[in-house]
Formats: C-alpha cells, sequence, structure tokens
C-alpha cells in the first residue's frame, strides 16, 4: 500500500509559480463564543457586547507571507489609552467568564516583518446589572426621629448596570407615575454614583405607608432578567442611633482583655451592626458578635481606631468610633545643643546649655520626665531650668537648661520616662557632661573610599565617627533615587557601617554617611562620602546566531563586549567542537580598550562546519558567544493562504491538499537539488516519502506540489526538507487537516460546522440509503445522496406529523469572513412530493447585528432528481448562510441538500443544462457519475507491475 502511495505522488508535478508571493499582514477580527451582538455604533467602531460572567472568543484571522505571527493586547479601559502588561500571543483570544473590568478595546497586531504591521481592534462591551439599593431619607429640615404625617420622604433606588437600567416605581403591585398620583414625584439627582433614580413622597398621606417596590431592567438584554428590591414604609420608620459603653478615647494597658459594646437607641427596620478597624483589619483573635467587641491580651501594635456602623438603609449610617490606646513606650533619645544665642557648637563654660529627653510614647501627652544629676533628682534654680514642649523640638520633649555653665554643673545626668499607676516599664537615657564632651565628626579610614566587590557578595561601607558622645551615622545614596528603606528614609547604623548582603549592580555608585542630630549633639552634621563599585561578568552580543554559507565562501564570526564591570576583555578564547583554537586575531583591534574578538573563516567546508564559541572574560566572569556555521539551506515557509487547497473525492473517500511553500533565503548557500517530502497520518507510525527535484529557487517563488488519496477524514503531517551539495536542510513541519469549508459532501457527523436553528420549528436530518427509515413515506425524498452510492449522506426535512403547514427547520452554517466582495453558493438539491413545500437560502450578516437577507428561493414539486443551484451573495461583513425547509401541506413534502460549496467570486454566468441533472437510479433515465481518475491510474499502475 505504501508503495502504491508513492507512486501516487510521484504522479502529480511539482508547479513553480514564477512570483514573489512575500506579502504584508493584513487581519481581520471575527467573534465566536455567546456573544450577544455585533453591532457598528454611532462613530463606526465594531462593537462587541457579551454578557458578563460568559466566555469570551475573538479570532484573528490572518493573511500574509510568511504566515504573520498574531498578538493580542487591550487598553486599560474606555477612559485610558494605556496597554496591560500582559499581551496574548495567539490567534485566538479567549476569556473565560469575562468580568467588566475586562471590557474596552482590544488590539490584534499581526507582523510578519514584510511591511508594516496590521492592527485591528474591537471594542468590548461586558453586559452586566447588579442588585439594586433603596435607601430611605427625609428632608433634613424635618428630621425628627421618626417618618410621620405632613413630612417629605425620598426612596432613592441606585443600581450598577451596563447599559444604562430602566427604573419602574411600584406601591403595592400599582405602578407610580408623575400623571397618576400628584403626591409623588419621580426624578434623577445630579451627581450621584451608577444609576439611581428617586421616588419623592411629597407630605406623606396614609396611603403613603406601604410597600415599595424599585424594578431595574436592561431590557433583557443579553438575556439579563430583571432585578427588584422591596421596602416597606411605616409611621415607625427612622434612622439607626447609637451609642458606646465606653468613652470615644480609650486608654489601657498592655496585656489586658478590652470589651466595648455598641449599643443600639433606634432605628425601625431593625440596624445591622459591624465592627472595622483602621488602619488594617481586626486584630488576630478579635471578636464581634453583634454591637460587641472582645480583644483578648491588647497589645501596643492593636491601638488604632475601631468603628462600630449601624445600617438600615434609613437615612445615613450611624458611626461611632473608639479610640483605643495601649501604653508604650519606645525609643529614648537625647540631644545635646550648646548655646543658640552665641551659634557655639561647643560646651563652653559660661554660655547656656540645653539637655532634652524624648521617648515615642502612646498617649504621648501623659508621658511624664524626671531628669537626675549623679544619681540625685535634679533640683530647679535659677540657673537650673526644667521645661515641656520646647517649641524648637518634638512634642511632649523634656529639657533641662544649664544657665551660665559653671565647673559644678559637669556630672552624669539622666532622664527618666514613666507612666505613672501603669505597669509599663520606665525609659531612661543618660548623658555625661563634662570637658571632655565634644562635638562629632566624621571621616572614612583610609583605603576605604572606593569599595570594589563582586555581583552577589556582601559589601561593608565604613564610615568613623569620633566625639564624646558618639551618635549614631545615618546613611542615604546620593547618586539616585532609590532609597535604602521602604519608607524613603536614611538607614541607621550604631557603628558606623553600612552592610549590604548579596549586592547588585544597580547597587553600584555614592553613599552618604552622616551623623544624627539626636544621641549626641544637636548641631549640624558631618558627612562624608563612600563609593561602591560592583563588578560583573561581561555580557556578549550575539550570544547566538545561526551562520549559513555556500560551500568554499568566506565567514567572519564576531563576539562584541556590550556590558560588564570592568568594561574591558582582559581574554578572548575560541573553539571549535569544543576544541581550543590557537588563531591570530582577524582583524586589528585598539589594544587599550578592546570590545570585540574575531575569527575569520576563508572557506566554509563540511569539515569547518559547526559550533563555534568564543569565551569573553574581564577578570570577574565570562560569557560566550555561540555560532553554528554550516552551508545548511534554510527551512522552507508553509504558504497558508491557499485558495481552497482541499478537493475531497466522494465515492473514493479520498481528498488531495494543494501544498504551497516558498524557500528561505534561497541564495544564501548553494543552489537547491531538491526537497524531501515526508507525509505520515496522525497517530501513525509509517510515512510517505518522496524526492522532488527543483530548478533554480528565486526568494519569493512559490512552490506548489498537490499530495492525493489522503483518507477523509485524516490529518497528517507534513515535512519537508531541502538538500544542497551540502546535503539535508532545516526540515519544516505541519499539519494539514480535512475540511469541508468550502464543499460539504455531509459525510462527517459534525457537518462541516452547520448547526439547527434554535429558533425554528423542527431540525435538519442528516442520513443516507442505509439509515433511512425503512417505513418512510414513499413517493418523497431522495433514496440515496448526489453520488448515488448508499454509503453517502445528505441533509433533508421530515414532513410527517407532528410538522404543520408553514413549519420551518434552519440549518446554520459556520461564521464565515469576509475577505471577497462576491461570493458563489452552490449546491444540490431534491425536491420530490406532491406536497413539497419551498426551500429558502438565507444569508445572516454580523457586523451590525444578526440580520437575515433572502438570497434564494424555490417551492413546489421539481421530480425525483437532485438538480443544481448557484446563488450569487454580496456579504458586507462577517456572514452565515441559512438554509430554509418550510413544510408543505401534506406529509409527501420531504425537501433535501447535498454538496454545498462556498467559493469566492462571482457564480457561473452559464447555469447547468437543465436536461443534464442526475437522476436517481431506477427512475429509467441513465446515471452520470462524476469523473474519476480511478481508470488512468489502475492502468498506470498496471502497466508498471508488468
Amino acid at each position: 500500500m505504501e508503495v502504491t502511495c508513492l507512486l501516487l505522488l510521484a504522479l502529480i508535478p511539482l508547479h513553480c509559480q514564477g512570483q514573489g508571493v512575500y506579502a504584508p499582514a493584513q487581519a481581520q477580527i471575527v467573534h465566536a463564543g455567546q456573544a450577544c451582538v455585533v453591532k457598528e455604533d454611532n462613530i463606526s467602531e465594531r462593537v462587541y457586547t457579551i454578557r458578563e460572567g460568559d466566555t469570551l472568543v475573538l479570532q484573528c484571522l490572518v493573511t500574509g507571507h510568511p504566515r504573520p505571527q498574531v498578538r493580542w493586547t487591550k487598553t486599560a479601559g474606555s477612559a485610558s489609552d494605556k496597554f496591560q502588561e500582559t499581551s496574548v500571543f495567539n490567534e485566538t483570544l479567549r476569556i473565560e467568564r469575562i468580568a467588566r473590568t475586562q471590557g474596552g478595546r482590544y488590539y490584534c497586531k499581526a507582523e510578519n516583518g514584510v511591511g508594516v504591521p496590521a492592527i485591528k481592534s474591537i471594542r468590548v462591551d461586558v453586559q452586566y446589572l447588579d442588585e439594586p439599593v433603596l435607601t430611605v431619607h427625609q428632608t433634613v429640615s424635618d428630621v425628627r426621629g421618626n417618618f410621620y404625617q405632613e413630612k417629605t420622604v425620598f426612596l432613592r433606588c441606585t443600581v450598577n448596570s451596563n447599559p444604562p437600567a430602566r427604573f419602574i416605581w411600584k406601591r403595592g403591585l400599582d405602578t407610580l407615575s408623575h400623571s397618576q398620583d400628584n403626591g409623588v414625584d419621580i426624578y434623577e439627582p445630579l451627581y450621584t454614583q451608577g444609576e439611581t433614580k428617586v421616588l419623592k413622597l411629597k407630605n406623606l398621606r396614609p396611603q403613603d405607608y406601604a410597600s415599595y417596590t424599585c424594578q431595574v431592567s436592561v431590557r433583557n438584554v443579553c438575556g439579563i432578567p430583571d432585578k427588584a428590591v422591596t421596602f416597606w414604609l411605616t409611621n415607625t420608620t427612622a434612622p439607626p442611633a447609637l451609642k458606646l459603653s465606653v468613652n470615644e478615647t480609650l486608654v489601657v494597658n498592655p496585656g489586658e482583655n478590652v470589651t466595648v459594646q455598641c449599643l443600639l437607641t433606634g432605628g425601625d427596620p431593625l440596624p445591622q451592626l459591624q465592627w472595622s478597624h483602621g488602619p488594617g483589619p481586626l486584630p488576630l483573635g478579635a471578636l464581634a458578635q453583634g454591637g460587641t467587641l472582645s480583644i483578648p491580651s491588647v497589645q501596643a501594635q492593636d491601638s488604632g481606631y475601631y468603628n462600630c456602623t449601624a445600617t438600615n438603609n434609613v437615612g445615613n449610617p450611624a458611626k461611632k468610633t473608639v479610640n483605643l490606646l495601649v501604653r508604650s513606650m519606645k525609643n529614648a533619645t537625647f540631644q545635646i545643643t550648646p548655646d543658640v544665642i552665641k551659634e557655639s557648637e561647643n560646651i563652653q563654660l559660661g554660655q547656656d546649655l540645653k539637655l532634652s529627653c524624648h521617648v515615642d510614647a502612646v498617649p504621648q501627652e501623659k508621658v511624664t520626665y524626671q531628669w537626675f544629676k549623679n544619681g540625685k533628682p535634679a533640683r530647679m534654680s535659677k540657673r537650673l531650668l526644667v521645661t515641656r514642649n520646647d517649641p524648637e523640638l518634638p512634642a511632649v520633649t523634656s529639657s533641662l537648661e544649664l544657665i551660665d555653665l559653671h565647673f559644678s554643673d559637669y556630672g552624669t545626668y539622666l532622664c527618666v520616662a514613666s507612666f505613672p499607676g501603669a505597669p509599663v516599664p520606665d525609659l531612661s537615657v543618660e548623658v555625661n557632661i563634662s570637658s571632655e564632651t565634644v562635638p562629632p565628626t566624621i571621616s572614612v579610614p583610609k583605603g576605604k573610599a572606593v569599595v570594589t566587590v563582586r555581583e552577589g557578595s556582601p559589601a561593608e561601607l565604613h564610615c568613623e565617627v569620633r566625639g564624646k558622645p558618639r551618635p549614631p551615622v545615618l546613611w542615604s545614596r546620593v547618586d539616585k533615587d532609590a532609597a535604602l528603606l521602604p519608607s524613603g528614609l536614611p538607614l541607621e547604623t550604631s557603628d558606623g557601617k553600612l552592610r549590604l548582603e548579596r549586592v547588585s549592580r544597580d547597587m553600584s555608585g555614592t553613599y552618604r554617611c552622616q551623623t544624627a542630630r539626636y544621641n549626641g549633639f544637636n548641631v549640624r552634621p558631618r558627612e562624608a562620602q563612600v563609593q561602591l563599585n560592583v563588578q560583573f561578568p561581561p555580557e556578549v552580543e550575539p550570544s547566538s546566531q545561526d551562520v549559513r554559507q555556500a560551500l568554499g565562501r568566506p565567514v567572519l564570526l564576531r563576539c562584541s563586549l556590550l556590558r560588564g564591570s570592568p568594561q574591558r576583555i582582559s581574554s578572548a578564547v575560541w573553539r571549535f567542537k569544543g576544541q581550543l583554537l590557537t588563531l591570530p586575531p582577524a582583524v586589528p583591534v585598539a589594544a587599550e580598550a578592546p570590545d570585540h574578538s574575531e575569527l575569520r573563516l576563508d572557506a566554509v567546508t563540511r569539515d569547518s562546519s559547526g559550533s563555534y564559541e568564543c569565551s569573553i572574560s574581564n577578570d570577574v566572569g565570562s560569557a560566550a558567544c555561540l555560532f553554528q556555521v554550516s552551508a545548511k539551506a534554510y527551512s522552507p515557509e508553509f504558504y497558508f493562504d491557499t485558495p481552497n487547497p482541499t478537493r475531497s473525492h466522494k465515492l473514493s473517500k479520498n481528498y488531495s491538499y494543494v501544498l504551497q511553500w516558498t524557500q528561505r533565503e534561497p541564495d544564501a548557500v548553494d543552489p537547491l537539488l531538491n526537497y524531501r517530502l515526508s507525509v505520515r497520518q496522525l497517530n501513525q507510525q509509517n510515512a510517505m516519502v518522496k524526492a522532488i527535484p527543483v530548478r533554480r529557487v528565486e526568494k519569493g517563488q512559490l512552490l506548489e506540489y498537490i499530495l492525493t488519496d489522503l483518507r477523509v477524514p485524516h490529518s497528517y503531517e507534513v515535512r519537508l526538507t531541502p538538500y544542497t551539495t551540502f546535503g539535508a536542510g532545516d526540515t519544516a513541519s505541519r499539519i494539514i487537516h480535512y475540511t469541508e469549508h468550502n464543499t460539504c459532501h455531509f459525510e462527517d457527523e459534525k457537518i462541516c460546522g452547520y448547526t439547527q436553528d434554535l429558533t425554528d420549528n423542527f431540525d435538519w436530518t442528516r442520513q443516507n440509503a442505509l439509515t433511512q427509515n425503512p417505513k418512510r413515506s414513499p413517493n418523497t425524498g431522495p433514496p440515496t445522496d448526489i453520488s448515488g452510492t448508499p454509503e453517502g449522506y445528505y441533509m433533508f426535512i421530515e414532513t410527517s406529523r407532528p410538522r404543520e403547514l408553514g413549519d420551518r427547520a434552519r440549518l446554520v452554517s459556520p461564521l464565515y469572513n469576509a475577505s471577497a466582495k462576491f461570493y458563489c453558493v452552490s449546491f444540490f438539491y431534491h425536491m420530490y412530493g406532491k406536497h413539497i413545500g419551498s426551500l429558502n437560502l438565507l444569508v445572516r450578516s454580523r457586523n451590525k447585528g444578526a440580520l437575515d437577507t433572502h438570497a434564494w428561493s424555490l417551492s413546489g414539486n421539481k421530480g425525483n432528481v437532485w438538480q443544481q443551484a448557484h446563488v450569487p451573495i454580496n456579504p458586507s461583513g462577517p456572514f452565515q448562510i441559512i438554509f430554509e425547509g418550510v413544510r408543505g401541506s401534506g406529509y409527501l413534502g420531504d425537501i433535501a441538500i447535498d454538496d454545498v460549496t462556498l467559493k469566492k467570486g462571482e457564480c457561473p454566468r452559464k447555469q447547468m443544462d437543465p436536461n443534464k441533472v442526475v437522476v436517481m437510479p431506477g427512475s429509467g433515465a441513465p446515471w452520470q457519475s462524476r469523473p474519476q481518475l480511478w481508470g488512468p491510474m489502475a492502468i498506470f499502475l498496471l502497466a508498471l507491475q508488468r
């Protein structure tokens, strides 16, 4: 069997069309999935409407050669032109359970390196309708706690929807309107979020105390049902009111159990209570039940505002807030401030001196400070003053001022901060004042001004601080905006050393170290700078390169240094197939700053073909350029825009396929001698192999080969390898599928993608002579399909009971992309029986919604024969064709169709001769089958066997 197939392949000659077929990409967006409608809006842009939660499927149909690559992107929304960071590289964009935030403009970009890219777009409009929210309000001047008679009440109904919702107000079961009730007013307020309608009840009347329903609708767009919300208005309706069981500011000690109750004092309907915490969620372990909030073993980090909110959709929500303060102290600091008036930076006898002490505490204002000198409480005098809340210092800071400093004032001062009566440990800080107390200086140790490390290693930057006391050191970047801490504040170190773990190249630069103005002298900061150099291995180009050249021609390989630290080449080593090459440099390079290395091959041969590696080092590391040198031919480029490549042969159950391709860069290597073609049926091991000789192949020249005797409906893998004097080149492969998009014989159960219309009265039926009902009605319908074989399938409508006069059955084709101005629909029909109704062909245009247009119609008994019709159509956009069978006056009215063909271009001007119809066997007329190739092929095979 394999030999026979090879011989059949050889029968079909290779066709070469001497024209350049390289063409820029073209694209068109078509839809699939669950679209509600595709329409053109008032600014002539395509709009795809879909319901939230459904599946979005967009296809980008492309043409062009080489085969374009497709990329989908999306703008962030209707109000923004920024693209999302993620892209989809596929011809089909599929989004399951689409959300409203995924609406916007979608772009399909197709490019193949020829000309400019093709960009098409479509706006996706996601439709939704949320649950409405109904709130009740009273005019501010009329609020008395209850909604009683002779007051004005507003019922506000708000909903989020797309498209805008329509509102209907009802009292009980009666619809309200301005014209029917003078006591109501319905209007749309300004400056509201979402869709809003207000029902105003003017001067409440007894009948106004009733049940009110707000019904919202988007008019069943995308099948979205209406939604409603109901509210009972009574004479006790009132907004919520609250009170707390504790003060609004609650100060507690760490470790205590905290319970806060939020009590309802009013509200009808009964309000709902909810606790929240700011900032952040409720603490771990906190329990909120109704209006009671419990926090066990409270800690300092649990401090914050706790909000109790009551809502019942009447008036505004009621809210009470508790500021929970958990006592704590941390970060005790001090400052030494020399005489400010005399602008001194040193401690001098006879001048004033101020010592300051501060802690970060909660609550800050409850902290008390106490000063000690040499272990004893400091006594106030004319020269020793203790002040609080110095305006030049942080809030709640204690200062001890020494006026006209004497030698006797030297000593050790201690500042103690505490919460009186609270179980919070005291914090203290000690300051020594003497002749040795001097302001700080800072410098970089010798040899430490420049630090050089390798990427990934730790680094230590060092600034040396002198002085007494020695303050902390603050580190920051000088030459970059990047901060050392996420907060953006400088990084504090106590020993003047900045330790960095696993440094990266972007950490190179200048770092500033400066003295802090706390825990030391409150004077102008001293600073110094350290340079950090991070060395990293070189980066080279090309990292990998495929070099093709004809046999005997020279080749120059070049490996360039892109970046590195240090930015120089210390060594360059070339290898061929892993073996070290010792070759002089091909081109002289500037010795002081080489940035590349080159290798010249005088001639490409089979022996010199292979893998070359250039390893470049800069003393820190190395990187390699890889070159694959050969005289192999590049791979072919399959041509995907072949019109109607599949040709089916119904009688033999075989099909042929027109395979077309171009050769990529044929002049880069030696002339092509032939191609090796391999064809393998999927899920099979054996392949059909054929050598195809060619003459001189030019760039852009379209090559063609017809594959025959492919079995319906199987798919095949095709592999194509070019050969030169060097040998085999790169192989290209593709999968070809049997499709009946152009001619549908209905042999496949999937019936070529046709579907039954869900809005008709009954369905078309697929059958053949072997599956016919033996009790079917005589004298109507075909005995076989157009081929006359019992195995051949066709589609027909069964008009027996329960069908009635005028019942319709619709068969809808797949969606076709309109890439031509004119099309021709050809098909065979069989209309035999005295009760035959009508057969209609309709065209459904999908570019402005679903619009069905009649293109052809035929009625009545046409005899027991298959006849052919050619129907011209000119769709303006994506379209479908519909076969509509209409039941006649009785059961002898079966209608059948077969062999539906859709071709680009105009229909044949000369219709089929009415005498040349296909007459069914047994009717007394001769039977003419389709032209067959089996006779000539069989004779040829017999001749070969002899």
